[in-house]
């Protein structure tokens, strides 16, 4: 008698799984799933809350630190007295390339 169930279990165990895909495709036809949350739209917005983020970021560290971004007295000096190394090249065309290193 055991062996008879061990066989028979096999087939069983296969027509359940089928009632069961047929009841669960059945049941999705009925229920259609909300739609995704991985849309155009709901990326645009995700976009467009990530933009906003980073311009209160950007406009409260510049808040913070915009002192040393500008200089209001007009304390700038300029570079007019740098003057080009003796590796520079004297013409206006680009440079020779360096010498390849090995090491």
């Amino acid at each position: 008698m055991g062996d008879a169930l061990s066989a028979l279990s096999i087939p069983v165990l296969v027509f359940a799984s089928g009632l069961y895909a047929a009841g669960e495709t059945w049941w999705r036809r009925r229920q259609p799933a909300p739609p995704s949350p991985y849309t155009h739209q709901a990326a645009r917005l995700a976009e467009r809350a990530m933009l906003v983020d980073a311009e209160r970021i950007v406009d409260d560290a510049y808040e913070t630190l915009g002192t040393l971004y500008g200089s209001p007295t007009g304390t700038c000096v300029p570079a007019t007295d740098v003057s080009p190394g003796a590796a520079a090249s004297q013409d206006h065309d680009r440079s020779a390339p360096a010498p390849a290193r090995r090491g």
